[in-house]
């Protein structure tokens, strides 16, 4: 068997790098040509069925929108149930027929089972399912007093996604629907206080792309990593070494610092036009996905980068970062050429005195 090994690794990456120039230009040109006609044939979701996990907020309360905008009924999951019901308020009044809402958590298999033959029982089908839900954990992995209050984000991010897709899978299939799994870019990137989520939407990833090879064209399924985009958990709402979800704006400026984030419904209009389309994968923004080969082929350049941005030195504060430090310097920027520094009203109403006194 050694043998074998020491054969295969000197046959596999030699034939690997000499066959590779000649099928990826034909790979890539039919890649293309297949994008040109899904474009073409793209779904319409009109009158088709849509339940949508962590609807209450976010991404998820948005897709509900796009959604309705194309004329699609709704079943929307949160646990917030007020916040569930504006949703679904404002999503009949945009387009959809009908929204209904079931508050639920997906953490619960018992939820998920509930959510989706209550979906099923009241809309007689299942066209698409979009597993949104999530929280993002964050904390230094030495720095948790008790590493089971971090267990929510494997529950709630993968196993939540996980019991959903089972319990919903033999309706997708009957409609030959489709699932719509919102991972994350974290998937690839090393960031610091972040690991643990990072290692849940990772296990998301890995979970689809297998039942994509299981399903084999019976079920549609649409993997989407968003990078930063507008949401509660990029407003800085995390789950604290506590296990409580916390708005903290200072941990949000050491972990986003002058990062841009991408309007929510720019984002979202993006999933659903994927998801019509029936493409496999989509990141957005979409230069987010450069990150992605930078990290397979130059794995130590965004290892030290991350080091070097997001990280303290060993004695200092958690907050003591370098992209603190640049967030805090250019807000410095701002507010001093702000035009609210400046009493600009003031000086225009001793102007108009003036100009009133010479008359």
């Amino acid at each position: 068997m050694d043998l074998i090994h020491k054969f295969l690794n000197i046959v596999v990456p030699s034939l690997t790098l000499i066959t590779l120039p000649f099928f990826l230009p034909p790979y890539l040109i039919f890649k293309f040509l297949l994008f040109i006609i899904r474009t073409m044939f793209t779904e319409d979701v009109a009158g088709k069925v849509v339940l949508i996990t962590g609807a209450s907020s976010g991404i998820g309360k948005h897709l509900a929108y796009e959604y309705a905008r194309r004329g699609a009924r709704l079943a929307l999951v949160a646990r917030r149930e007020p916040l569930l019901r504006e949703v679904a308020t404002r999503a009949e009044l945009i387009g959809s027929p009908n929204a209904i809402i079931i508050p639920g958590d997906v953490s619960k298999v018992e939820d998920c089972k509930h959510f989706v033959d209550a979906t099923v029982k009241h809309f007689g089908r299942l066209d698409h399912l979009v597993t949104n839900a999530g929280v993002a954990p964050l904390s230094m992995f030495q720095d948790y007093p008790d590493i089971k209050k971090a267990v929510p984000a494997m529950d709630i991010n993968f196993w939540g996604s996980a019991y959903s897709t089972y319990f919903a899978t033999p309706h997708l299939k009957q409609s030959k629907g489709k699932i719509i799994a919102i991972a994350s870019a974290g998937a690839w990137l090393p960031t610091p206080r972040l690991s643990l989520y990072n290692a849940s939407k990772a296990a998301v990833i890995a979970l689809y792309e297998t039942l994509r090879v299981e399903f084999w064209g019976e079920v549609g399924i649409t993997i989407v990593t968003p990078g930063l985009i507008e949401s509660e958990m990029t407003g800085g709402k995390f789950l604290n070494q506590a296990g409580k979800l916390e708005v903290d704006e200072e941990m949000k400026n050491v972990q986003i610092s002058l990062m841009p984030l991408q309007s929510t419904e720019d984002c979202v209009k993006a999933i659903v036009n994927s998801a019509c389309r029936g493409d496999k994968y989509l990141t957005q923004p979409s230069w987010v996905r450069v990150t992605y080969f930078l990290k397979v082929f130059w794995p130590e350049m965004i290892d030290w980068l991350n080091r070097i941005l997001l990280m303290s030195e060993p004695g200092t504060s958690q907050r003591d970062t370098l992209s603190k430090k640049i967030f805090d310097i250019a807000n410095g920027i701002k507010e001093f050429l702000t035009p609210d520094t400046f009493p600009f009203d003031e000086l225009k109403t001793r102007l108009d005195y003036q100009k009133y006194r010479r008359y």
